[in-house]
């Protein structure tokens, strides 16, 4: 993928694509291209919180530790981003995230992610409405798991 194309996706992703153009090319340029195959973590439950990334290509889930082995809390893929949780709640990873097909992403560093979303107030209300959607379908598995173990 060239550079024209990850700055077209980055002009697609929802938290982004009301940034300045000049912000989204920065964005190309501080990231890194990365491959996942599938069944590879990207990142576990607990690691800390370095990076976030967009998924260029591919479908990720994301799953959370239980007792009873990992639970699936979602399926993310092309524009989705990934592990922004961490760096804004300043906590390590609160899940796992695993290729489920071949996954190409964007990674970005922690330090680029937080210097865009401070210097644009229109891709932080677009987070807050990721984080929003994304805690209202965990609790909503969550209270499901807990119907049926009653």
């Amino acid at each position: 993928m060239s550079l024209e194309q990850e700055f077209e996706l980055i002009r697609q992703v929802p938290i982004f694509s009301t940034t300045d153009p000049a912000m989204q090319k920065l964005l190309c340029f501080s990231s890194d291209r990365l491959t996942y195959e599938p069944g590879q973590v990207m990142f576990s439950a607990g690691d800390p919180p370095d990076s976030a990334y967009i998924v260029m290509d591919g479908n990720v889930e994301i799953t959370v530790p239980t007792p009873r082995g990992p639970l699936l809390v979602n399926t993310l893929g092309r524009n989705d981003v990934i592990g922004e949780i961490g760096i804004f709640g300043d906590v390590p990873r609160t899940a796992t995230a695993t290729a489920r097909s071949k996954v190409e992403v964007l990674r970005i560093s922690r330090d680029v992610f937080v210097n865009v979303i401070r210097g644009n107030p229109d891709a932080a209300i677009a987070l807050i409405r990721i984080l929003a959607d994304r805690l209202a379908k965990t609790t909503a598995q969550l209270r499901r798991m807990a119907a049926e173990a009653k």
